[in-house]
């Protein structure tokens, strides 16, 4: 039976909650404004479209979509590929991602994760993970790494303090420079490698001070990347030197990332770094 969340309305004395109604899945009561249907692709169609929807998000000319069938043959080796669909069955945003082992153990690697411009922030892409976690979990799964950008900051929070992940490494132009991706041009691929400890609940209490004398540094990025480098590509550029520098040189120190942080009266954004 195909694994499938189904998100409606259910009254309560607080306002709306959404219903989630999965093989695995408890019950969640985060509110939100989009009525969602969160299945494993089934279908051919289903696979198009999510070829569709990985070149709205990062280019015509991205060179690195994953093309149907390997969507597909990817399921049929317990991968993941599944998708949010609208009530008329449009694809609202997807998840994917393939099986492999790492340190021993069977562990599943993210591959891509995107939501349509239009629906982005509004929890789709916390959902997906949800049920690809979910998923995992069914199959005695508990390992999950992906990667980010780690000047986007709308994918740090979500990673950092939505989810909980802890990073594990940062990759300098991890997926070069001619793949086409309109989100890397200019700037490059580096990414941060982030692991999910898929049966560990995500961290509670935040800190930005250290304990007990630990030092702590604030690694600031900017509030919207893409934006500044549409109008200010060699600030942008500069941007991504001056934080691959301190990433890698913090981490070789033995910092760590703990927290990632938005101020919403200053829009400023920063990672917290812990020694």
């Amino acid at each position: 039976m195909p694994e499938r969340v189904q998100r409606s309305n259910c009254g309560s004395s607080d306002g709306a909650h959404i219903a989630y109604i999965l093989l695995y899945l408890p019950h969640s009561t985060r509110i939100t404004t989009v009525e969602a249907t969160i299945r494993l692709f089934e279908t051919m169609d289903d696979y198009r479209a999510c070829v569709e929807l990985q070149r709205e998000t990062w280019g015509a000319e991205f060179r690195d979509c994953v093309p149907p069938a390997i969507l597909m043959i990817s399921q049929k080796m317990d991968g993941v590929a599944a998708g949010a669909f609208d009530a008329k069955g449009v694809l609202l945003g997807f998840v994917y991602g393939l099986m492999g082992w790492r340190d021993g153990e069977p562990c599943h690697w993210s591959h891509m994760l995107a939501v349509k411009r239009e629906y982005r922030g509004r929890g789709i892409g916390q959902d997906l993970k949800a049920f690809q976690r979910t998923a995992l979990l069914s199959r005695g799964v508990f390992v999950m790494y992906w990667t980010y950008d780690p000047l986007v900051a709308r994918n740090a929070y979500l990673n950092l303090q939505k989810l909980g992940v802890d990073v594990v490494e940062y990759v300098p132009n991890m997926y070069g420079d001619d793949e086409g991706s309109t989100t890397d041009s200019v700037i490059g691929s580096d990414r941060l490698v982030v692991r999910w400890l898929l049966r560990t609940e995500k961290r509670k209490g935040e800190r930005t001070e250290g304990r007990g004398g630990e030092p702590v540094v604030r690694l600031e990025i900017p509030a919207d990347i893409q934006s500044l480098k549409a109008v200010a590509p060699d600030v942008a550029r500069e941007w991504r030197s001056k934080t691959r520098e301190a990433f890698q040189s913090y981490f070789a120190r033995g910092y760590r990332v703990t927290r990632f942080v938005r101020e919403p009266d200053t829009e400023r954004c920063y990672y917290v770094l812990t020694g």
